[in-house]
């Protein structure tokens, strides 16, 4: 039975966690773990985390990071703990339920017939779809990004700043984590470069794309200019 660990970075998450890990849970996928890497939020998302471990334990673990470094930075960890504790497969996913529980099914049974070593879950190729909430503006914003990111880095894929996918491990351990530069966003940016320099399989499948249930975003202007700018160092360290 292949062990499946849902990787969930989370700063201020309180409200979405509980209900997340449940539906998480609930999954047809025996093997299904959960490691949250909760970066000190001082909304307890932390307590939070390590309640739901108690009450579900060998599937819920959690770490504890004393720093907040961002997004890439804690997957880093994360991934890196889930590799080291055994996973066959990872997902890495939001916790403010934007990406669909119910696709990481279709993620895994994808990864597992394909021998993919990346499955997306992915806005922009057909059949996927976006929030009815999003503006204009924020649409536009997004179809900008990944029209950038692809035409400097020349990634064929649709949605290379997507957020919601599976590894397979043995792929995944081969792109060197501890060597990932990006500390935001940006980071799901560098993953799908080096999985394509390095010839590896990504495949995108279609989801729906929801508006965050509770809680705000973290995207700061910080993070934005990160984005922007990580596209060309990729480009010249190459």
């Amino acid at each position: 039975m292949a062990t499946v660990t849902v990787v969930i970075p989370t700063y201020n998450e309180a409200d979405n966690l509980p209900a997340l890990a449940a539906e998480l849970l609930a999954l047809p996928i025996p093997g299904l773990r959960i490691l949250v890497v909760d970066d000190d939020s001082p909304d307890g998302t932390g307590k939070v985390a390590d309640d739901l471990a108690t009450a579900h334990p060998g599937h819920v673990s959690v770490v504890h990071r004393k720093v907040r470094e961002g997004l890439g930075r804690a997957y880093v960890q994360g991934l890196e703990t889930a590799l080291a504790d055994g996973a066959d497969y990872v997902v890495q996913m939001d916790s403010d339920f934007s990406h669909p529980v119910d696709a990481v099914p279709r993620l895994f049974g994808t990864a597992e017939a394909t021998g993919a070593a990346c499955v997306i879950g992915s806005r922009y190729v057909s059949g996927g779809t976006l929030a009815a909430e999003w503006s204009l503006r924020r649409r536009a914003l997004s179809a900008w990004a990944n029209f950038y990111v692809r035409t400097i880095l020349r990634i064929r894929l649709r949605d290379v700043t997507a957020g919601f996918k599976i590894w397979r491990a043995a792929d995944l351990a081969a792109l060197h984590l501890d060597g990932i530069a990006s500390g935001g966003y940006s980071f799901q940016v560098e993953m799908h470069y080096r999985a394509s320099r390095a010839g590896m399989t990504i495949i995108e499948i279609p989801i729906h794309f929801s508006d965050r249930r509770a809680g705000t975003s973290k995207m700061s202007l910080r993070v934005q200019l990160e984005s922007a700018l990580m596209p060309w160092r990729l480009l010249f360290k190459r």
